[in-house]
């Protein structure tokens, strides 16, 4: 039994996300860890919201709440849609949480002692009406490169460019709108990165088994004369982790607070702290400490591409630089972006569908089938609701759904709500489960390499083969002349319902479960057998015939649900 860390990137608190950012890390990131489960491993899959930085202040000023208030509930929101979502978390933390406090603060003393952090003294953007220095996030004004007119202090969202809050042409405060922005001097902590350049070079290189995007996105920012450079990791806020060395004060930096990139990464290891806190698991350092029992462990992140630098730079840094033996990721899952009908998601537009639209509208099976089986994993996707609705109604419901129907209610109205006995296969179910046999294992070696998309296209085939199988035996019509060879295709059939369900379980656990309970059976074993996998359901075992697995989309529905989040095209 291995040993799997599993980890995605932790969603920021200011809001509830969009289908795009469910899929971009949380989604595949359960897929990979119920998978691995089902197949013995031993599982700690860790998430966090990321509560710290700017757009929380900004966020929680515009709810009227004090921002730890506004986190506290927020945080509760997303646990809350995370379970809807059947996000199979084992611990789900929060990134302001008094371990991730002293862990921050103990990281921050390691590197200054080798050496890493420097006290820089910059000039920030400084707004007397507001009081305050006034982060990046925290200045709007024109993109000195491509003209939009609300691009922030950090970055314009309209042409990606990075920039300085000087950079702006008539910057204002997003918090005041105030435009009587001045230029002060502040002195703020830097992560020398830069020192750290060649180690990180030798550990990417390492990393053959990469997908090319995490590897090309990784090596560009390592290698552009803008990527690699010594980091800021204070800011002038008041939300936030003091700045301390370690247990000690930090002279000069009193008033200022780690910058939100530095700590929530480390949240990743505090989770595992709070996990042992909660009473849900012990030792957490066997997960994270190499020299506690971490060597053995296959850590694995997922993440949407624009996290990318700072999981292959800035957090690998802070873990080399600190000296200490801490456990680095292995694998790197990334994921490009998933847009909405020819646009983009958008909050203040109201545009697309968010996680709880989604859990309103149908369960969250539905959205779970589509966008793992249109994971945008070799470039951008696409979430059309003729899509939506075409994958639902053929391969949840024409397909798996169909055919549990069509064999449950046939064998009940034929033979009971038993399994049948019948006679010995033929040459057609030996040629089936020969052919289930090699699925199975090009299904898996999907499923290790994290292959989503061939994954879903190899899960549907094997539901396939069984409707195939049962439209081709047509036990409705060979009962009328052999009605034992048609017990034993039911009873085949019937074992292929509890084998489907087995092997679903990452893709649609509720439905996966309805299916366990109504061939009343907790045989979940892992079909490593094949055979031996559909003969477990053994003749007189009893069985009910389930619900409709999958309803239809409709085109009424469809129709009105486009309508409905079109928002204004961005």
């Amino acid at each position: 039994m291995a040993r799997h860390l599993i980890t995605s990137a932790i969603p920021y608190i200011n809001g509830i996300k969009h289908l795009g950012n469910l899929v971009g890390s949380q989604l595949p990131a359960d897929l990979y860890a119920r998978y691995l489960r089902g197949r013995g491993n031993e599982v700690l899959f860790l998430c966090a919201t990321d509560e710290h930085g700017t757009p929380a202040e900004l966020a929680a000023a515009k709810a009227g709440k004090p921002v730890a208030e506004y986190c506290a509930e927020m945080h509760e929101v997303q646990a809350r849609l995370a379970e809807g979502f059947r996000l199979s978390f084992d611990h789900f933390g929060r990134s302001s949480g008094p371990r991730n406090h002293r862990l921050t603060q103990a990281f921050a003393a390691a590197l200054d002692k080798a050496g890493l952090i420097e006290e820089v003294s910059e000039e920030q953007m400084y707004s007397p009406t507001d009081g305050r220095f006034l982060p990046d996030r925290y200045i709007e004004g024109t993109c000195p490169n491509c003209g939009f007119d609300s691009a922030r202090g950090d970055q314009c969202d309209n042409c990606t460019k990075q920039l300085d809050p000087t950079d702006l042409i008539n910057p204002r405060s997003s918090v005041s709108g105030a435009t009587d922005l001045e230029v002060r001097e502040t002195r703020h902590l830097y992560l020398r990165q830069s020192q750290m350049r060649d180690a990180l070079q030798d550990w990417i290189d390492s990393k053959t088994d990469w997908p090319i995007l995490t590897t090309s996105i990784a090596k560009k920012w390592l290698n552009d004369g803008d990527g690699l450079q010594d980091r800021g990791i204070t800011r002038d806020l008041d939300w936030g982790i003091p700045v301390r060395k370690g247990d000690d004060p930090w002279p000069g930096m009193e008033s200022k607070v780690f910058y939100v990139w530095f700590d929530a990464p480390i949240e990743y290891i505090a989770a595992a702290q709070e996990w042992v806190d909660a009473g849900k698991g012990s030792d957490w350092e066997r997960w994270w400490r190499t020299d506690k029992g971490a060597e053995d462990v296959r850590y694995t992140q997922f993440m949407g591409k624009d996290n990318v630098p700072f999981h292959t730079l800035s957090f690998p840094a802070t873990i080399l630089g600190s000296g200490e033996p801490w456990k680095l990721v292995d694998y790197i899952k990334s994921f490009n972006y998933l847009n909405y009908d020819g646009g983009q998601f958008s909050t203040s537009r109201g545009r697309g569908v968010f996680m709880d639209q989604a859990l309103e509208l149908l369960p969250a099976d539905y959205w779970r089938w589509w966008l793992l089986s249109h994971a945008p994993e070799t470039s951008d996707a696409e979430f059309t609701w003729d899509n939506f609705q075409a994958s639902v109604n053929k391969d949840l419901a024409d397909v798996l759904g169909n055919f549990v129907s069509r064999i449950t209610k046939f064998c009940r109205s034929k033979f009971g709500e038993v399994v049948p006995e019948g006679g010995a296969y033929g040459e057609q179910e030996t040629a089936l489960i020969a052919d289930l046999t090699a699925r199975v294992r090009a299904f898996e070696g999907h499923m290790d390499a994290i292959e989503v998309r061939r994954a879903a296209a190899e899960l549907r085939a094997i539901w396939a083969a069984g409707n195939e199988y049962l439209q081709s035996a047509a036990p409705w019509t060979t009962i009328k002349t052999d009605p034992e060879r048609a017990a034993m295709q039911v009873r085949l059939g019937l074992n292929l319902i509890r084998f489907y369900a087995v092997l679903s379980v990452p893709f649609l656990p509720d439905a996966s479960a309805e299916l366990m309970a109504a061939m009343q059976t907790d045989l979940s074993d892992w079909p490593d057998d094949v055979p031996a996998a559909l003969a477990a359901l053994a003749p007189g075992h009893a069985f009910s015939v389930p619900e409709v697995t999958f309803r239809k989309v409709t085109d009424e529905e469809r129709e009105d649900w486009a309508v409905r989040f079109a928002g204004v095209r961005s």
